[in-house]
């Protein structure tokens, strides 16, 4: 049933009366898709996942063939690797949580408020407290929150993010505006039409605003190996247990020995690790007023090689001042004073720009009459005003204002550019037009930005991190450079873009680093033909005019203090608005990486040894050489506690190379030497007969010490910390093994296995230093090979 439908004066509004109608009525603009996910979600999302059931699977295994063969308790001892994804699990949805509040918490902060008309009075209130048929006041900067009807007013409205439409769109009195595009020119009144799930947005898009694709190397590194692995690990699971059960003619024994190559084989702690990491990024991060918007933007801000600004709200502070006024001959200041105090009055702009003119010229005593406007855009670079009986004028950047008459005041504009942002007042007594004809010139205004005292400090961070800074900017060129040049950006190469082309605009982008008289759609080209070249872009903006470029970055960022598009877009956003606060984002994302990839490496090292073993084991006919309880003691001390602590260390490091790569390069050299050392072990076993127990107990002492060897060779350099931690887990191991040996089925150290330990263990030095050498130079020569490619 239709609810029914009020129809309010555009300067009155609804009344209370009607809103609480509304209200009671559920008729009010609720998002039904929250930002995050629930803590109900978050918590299935960790606990329900296909290795987790597995790991449930080989422990329920165990503990049913124990009972059955009256060896319970020992198989409720191998059944602790579940204690791992136990706290794996905990810690994960603990730290997606914290993550969580904290992002809503900061999201709220940020939300944007919609002036609405109620009671006769504007007020501003949160989009999800608009109720339908509320009268909304929109202007240059907002976003349209829902669907809505103008009753009063003209706009110029963007509705790229629905329909990809970049050009500007008139919408006059009666016009309908589509939730999820921006205004970019003018102001009006509008009447809420559809709210909630009704609005046009929500029904193309499950999302309540625009949602850029997660481009994530880690998480989609991890994903192409989990899924390989989530494939093979059945039918090799069952592979092998017919091969066990084919050498022990025992159920329990190849039950056994399958859990421990399976669990093996499973990385249990590599996406829980990275969703960890990634949520105390986020906490990290909270402390520097910084709102996540999206996760795995971190990543890809540390391996960003090239940040575009846009000049205003980034290295200035947004705030701008008018330093002068140069009148024109047959004109005074009075008069000068007075028409641009009108149109002050008569201008609905809270631009710095205009912010500026209001102090410098503001007089609320109007006694000319408005006939006409047009307002401000990016595109046209210049607002209008007709009074009555008055004339019009025109007030906006002077090449678009005088065409083709600029170059006869070139030489003085310019002169002024090299400081100053230059404003041209212009009359014209022909009708308003958005082309103006038969202008007199009455004044330049000379304003100028103010940059951020930090502004030189923040390039320089970026300049010596190899970070490469573009200026892109819709100012004059000149005056872009003055500000450039302020900031302290080094090597400046400029270029005015109303000279590029579609054509050319590509390989400016690649040879000038400030670029002015910018539109809009030539922001977005320029990110795009960087991003063509294999460059990793990151964009920071603040205005409307902003948002396309915004979007097509890989990684955007916007201030707080910008419009609604800008915010919305963007992937991060500076709730202090601090320019300065992006080196610590690009610090917490090589944190972020680097530590992945190091504990990542840890994690995959028993992957990989352990593929290789079950291979070893179907070749040669062996029985398996680990039980579970074994690996749970290896794993807990050599990879489990240090992949944790380590990914949560300072790191700053330059993220390059192949992320995928990197890992198992660092681990198949760990790999590899725990493989030799159980060959030598079966090779000492046929020759001199070992017992079993003794072969076990070789080969848990030498895998233990090999993951010591690795782990020492991560935590180079070595801190206090990194020692102290190293000593701590050997000292663990050491004890587990040697005083706590029948809880792990260890045979006691006697002189025969310490003899063969002490040999192995100087042949593992040497067998892991000569592979790392190996890898290391494999790498680097691929690495290389890849650059000169991408050079070509």
């Amino acid at each position: 049933m239709e609810p029914k439908r009020f129809n309010p004066e555009y300067d009155k509004g609804l009344t209370s009366e009607q809103v609480n109608q509304r209200i009671l009525d559920n008729l009010t603009n609720v998002n039904e898709q929250p930002q995050t996910k629930t803590i109900k979600q978050i918590i299935y999302s960790n606990v329900f996942t296909y290795f987790n059931f597995l790991n449930i699977f080989l422990g329920a295994a165990i503990i049913i063939t124990g009972l059955i063969y009256n060896r319970f308790f020992y198989s409720l001892k191998n059944c602790l690797f579940m204690g791992t994804i136990i706290c794996n699990t905990i810690i994960s949805t603990i730290q997606e949580i914290t993550s969580k509040k904290i992002i809503d918490k900061l999201s709220f902060l940020a939300s944007t408020k919609t002036a609405v008309i109620r009671n006769s009075k504007k007020q501003f209130i949160a989009n999800e407290e608009i109720v339908l048929d509320d009268v909304i006041f929109l202007e240059i900067g907002n976003e349209v929150p829902t669907d809505c009807v103008i009753l009063n007013g003209k706009v110029e409205a963007n509705e790229s993010l629905l329909t990809g439409e970049v050009d500007p769109i008139f919408k006059d009195t009666g016009a309908e505006l589509l939730s999820g595009s921006f205004i970019v020119s003018g102001s009006c009144y509008a009447k809420v039409n559809h709210i909630g799930k009704d609005n046009y947005i929500a029904k193309i898009s499950k999302e309540a605003k625009y949602d850029k694709k997660a481009n994530s190397i880690i998480m989609g590194s991890f994903n192409d190996l989990l899924k390989i692995l989530s494939i093979l690990i059945i039918p090799i699971g069952l592979l092998f247990f017919i091969n066990q059960i084919t050498i022990t003619a025992s159920v329990y024994d190849s039950v056994i020995a399958t859990v421990a190559a399976l669990i093996g084989m499973i990385p249990e702690g590599l996406i829980l690790l990275t969703s960890s990491v990634m949520a105390v990024s986020v906490i990290r991060l909270s402390k520097y007023k910084v709102l996540v918007q999206q996760l795995y933007c971190i990543e890809t801000l540390a391996r960003v090689n090239v940040i575009c600004l846009d000049k205003t709200g980034t290295i200035t502070e947004g705030k701008m001042k008018v330093y002068d006024t140069i009148i024109e001959k047959g004109h005074t200041k009075k008069e000068i004073d007075k028409i641009l105090s009108e149109i002050c009055v008569s201008a609905n702009d809270h631009s710095a720009t205009f912010s500026a003119l209001k102090i410098a010229f503001g007089n609320s005593n109007s006694t000319w009459k408005v006939t006409d406007t047009i307002p401000f855009s990016s595109e046209r670079k210049f607002s209008a005003v007709s009074f009555e009986n008055e004339g019009a004028y025109y007030l906006g950047a002077p090449d678009f204002i005088l065409k083709d008459d600029y170059n006869k005041e070139k030489e003085k504009i310019e002169n002024y550019q090299e400081k100053y942002r230059v404003l041209l007042l212009a009359k014209s007594n022909e009708k308003l037009s958005k082309e103006p004809k038969k202008i007199e010139k009455l004044a330049y205004i000379l304003i100028k930005d103010v940059v951020r005292k930090d502004a030189k400090e923040t390039l320089d961070f970026f300049t010596r991190e190899g970070v490469e800074v573009k200026i892109i900017s819709g100012d004059n060129y000149k005056t872009v450079m003055s500000i450039a040049k302020e900031a302290g950006i080094n090597n400046i190469k400029g270029i005015d873009a109303t000279t590029l082309t579609d054509e050319t605009i590509a390989e400016a982008a690649l040879n000038y680093n400030v670029f002015g008289r910018v539109t809009p759609k030539q922001k977005k080209q320029i990110i795009k033909a960087l991003k063509k070249q294999g460059k990793t872009v990151a964009m920071t903006g603040d205005g409307i005019n902003d948002v396309l470029a915004l979007k097509e970055a890989d990684c955007s960022i916007a201030m707080a203090s910008g419009t609604d598009g800008a915010r919305n877009v963007s992937q991060l956003v500076l709730l202090n608005s601090d320019f300065s606060s992006i080196p610590h984002i690009v610090a917490e994302g090589r944190r972020t990486i680097n530590n992945i990839e190091r504990s990542a490496s840890l994690l995959l090292v028993k992957t990989i040894f352990t593929i290789l073993l079950v291979v070893l084991c179907i070749i040669l006919g062996s029985k398996y050489f680990f039980i579970p309880i074994q690996l749970t003691l290896i794993t807990t001390f050599t990879i489990g506690i240090p992949s944790f602590i380590l990914a949560l260390e300072p790191n700053t490091d330059i993220v390059k190379g192949n992320f995928l790569l990197k890992v198992i390069g660092k681990s198949v050299p760990a790999a590899l030497t725990v493989v030799f050392n159980v060959i030598i072990v079966e090779m000492f076993k046929f020759a001199f007969d070992l017992p079993e127990d003794v072969v076990s107990s070789l080969v848990v002492f030498l895998t233990g010490i090999t993951g010591f060897i690795f782990l020492y060779k991560l935590c180079e350099p070595f801190n206090a910390f990194r020692f102290a931690l190293w000593i701590v887990l050997l000292t663990g191991f050491s004890y587990c093994a040697i005083f706590q040996s029948n809880f792990f089925n260890i045979k006691a150290i006697n002189f025969q296995i310490g003899l063969i330990f002490g040999v192995l263990l100087i042949c593992s030095l040497y067998i892991f230093d000569k592979l790392n050498r190996v890898i290391i130079k494999l790498l680097n020569k691929y690495e290389i090979k890849k650059l000169n490619e991408s050079n070509n």
